[in-house]
């Protein structure tokens, strides 16, 4: 009986199944917004609702029936689990604000899709690197803000009247918004060789450090690619993904099975 309930559980149909029920969600979701459709079909988008999320603690209970305790060895259990949970508190009076995160329920996209997973996974495992970049980054801007305040605050005050403001335009600077014609040309009418501090700084900043930030995370995504595909990834502090094993366990078992029925079917009559 356990046996059937996992492979009913863990079929790739019902895993589809899944992922076409949360991206209906996120739909009709997004049609509640429309106070026009609401008036129109908001009862049947609450209904609609109502048992989809019928559906996603069907899933959850399911799962917990066949992993037990082993189902919070998975940090993606974890996080379904959560997503599921928050989505059962009621949203009303004081909690109202809660109905606003329901659309947190298409973030279970990533637990169903590997490539997300995958995407997600290393963002998280470039986190150290990334962090080092960001203070060298946060340096950078301390250094030029310091130096723009300085030579820039009298005439610019909006712009470079404290360290504050002069991060907020270099930040902009960063982004390239408007930073030529918007803030550096203004600048370079008062000062004329304010482009020598603007361009090494937007060289440093947008074409070196930013880069850095993706060549940090690309790197990491090949690793955990190469991991996953020499099968040697395992989540720290946590045991192997059950949902595996019982896959791998199930194929193992259809394989005997079909050997044994091909067995009976070879037998001679007067044998069976």
């Amino acid at each position: 009986m356990l046996l059937r309930f996992c492979s009913l559980i863990f079929h790739p149909r019902a895993q589809q199944f899944i992922i076409g029920v949360i991206i209906f969600n996120g739909i009709t979701l997004g049609l509640e917004t429309s106070p026009a459709i609401m008036s129109k079909i908001g009862g049947a988008l609450v209904l609609a609702d109502q048992i989809i999320l019928c559906i996603y603690v069907l899933e959850i209970l399911m799962k917990l029936a066949v992993l037990r305790h082993r189902f919070f060895f998975d940090s993606w259990n974890i996080f379904d689990f959560l997503i599921v949970g928050i989505s059962l508190i009621p949203a009303s009076g004081p909690l109202s604000i809660l109905r606003a995160l329901r659309i947190l329920r298409v973030l279970r996209l990533i637990t169903k899709l590997p490539r997300l997973r995958i995407i997600i996974e290393s963002i998280l495992h470039a986190l150290p690197s990334i962090g080092w970049v960001s203070l060298l980054l946060a340096i950078v801007f301390y250094i030029f803000s310091v130096m723009c305040t300085s030579l820039f605050g009298n005439a610019f005050q909006e712009w470079f009247g404290s360290i504050g403001a002069s991060m907020y335009t270099l930040f902009q600077m960063v982004t390239m918004e408007s930073w030529s014609m918007g803030i550096a040309r203004p600048v370079m009418e008062v000062y004329p060789m304010a482009w020598a501090l603007f361009i090494p700084f937007l060289l440093v900043t947008a074409f070196v450090i930013l880069n850095v930030f993706v060549g940090v995370i690309v790197s990491s995504m090949d690793e955990i690619h190469r991991r996953k595909e020499e099968g040697l990834l395992q989540q720290e502090g946590a045991a192997p993904s059950r949902e595996d094993e019982l896959a791998r366990e199930m194929e193992v078992l259809r394989e005997q099975l079909s050997k044994v029925e091909k067995m009976l079917r070879e037998l001679p009559e007067d044998k069976k």
